[in-house]
């Protein structure tokens, strides 16, 4: 286990070093190439941050409302039928559109129910299985000003449906 340590604190270092090394033996002047990169970092930055503001607004207001167990409270009874976890639903409904939010939510299901409890496993399976679709499609495509998305946000939320209940049926089976 050490020697996992060791090598992952030279990691970066070692990356470093690399590419001054690599960017001498190429004759590029690397502080005049790390300066240009940094100058189109800010203006991504500068794009996208509209967009972030936009989503956490959306998502601070979607949190507060209410509405996410209004919802649940709604589609409990088919919830019941398919066998599916209502305690998952908010992390299910959250999940693809905020990291941050579905962190929060998959930590408040793990104090309620326990890391280890079936409820917890599958919360963290989501979590590494899904992605926050939403999110990154908003933030690419606002980058690279693509707007016709439907096709992109049909497949990735499918995508995120299929690994939600691929997750609650491999914790069921593997419990």
């Amino acid at each position: 286990m050490k020697i996992l340590d060791f090598i992952s604190n030279l990691a970066m270092p070692l990356i470093i070093l690399f590419i001054v090394i690599y960017g001498v033996f190429e004759k590029n002047k690397i502080f005049d190439t790390f300066l240009e990169g940094t100058k189109e970092g800010i203006n991504i930055m500068i794009s996208i941050f509209p967009t972030l503001i936009g989503l956490f607004v959306a998502i601070g207001a979607l949190r507060s409302s209410g509405i996410l167990d209004i919802i649940i409270n709604f589609i409990e009874p088919i919830l019941n039928i398919v066998n599916f976890p209502k305690e998952i639903m908010p992390l299910a409904l959250l999940r693809p559109i905020s990291g941050s939010s579905s962190i929060a939510i998959a930590t408040d299901i793990m104090k309620n129910y326990g890391v280890d409890s079936q409820i917890g496993m599958i919360a963290s399976t989501i979590m590494g299985s899904t992605e926050t679709t939403l999110y990154t499609i908003a933030i690419y495509t606002s980058c690279i000003k693509v707007k016709k998305i439907r096709f992109v946000l049909l497949v990735s939320l499918i995508a995120d449906m299929v690994g939600i209940i691929t997750s609650i049926i491999i914790c069921r089976i593997m419990s």
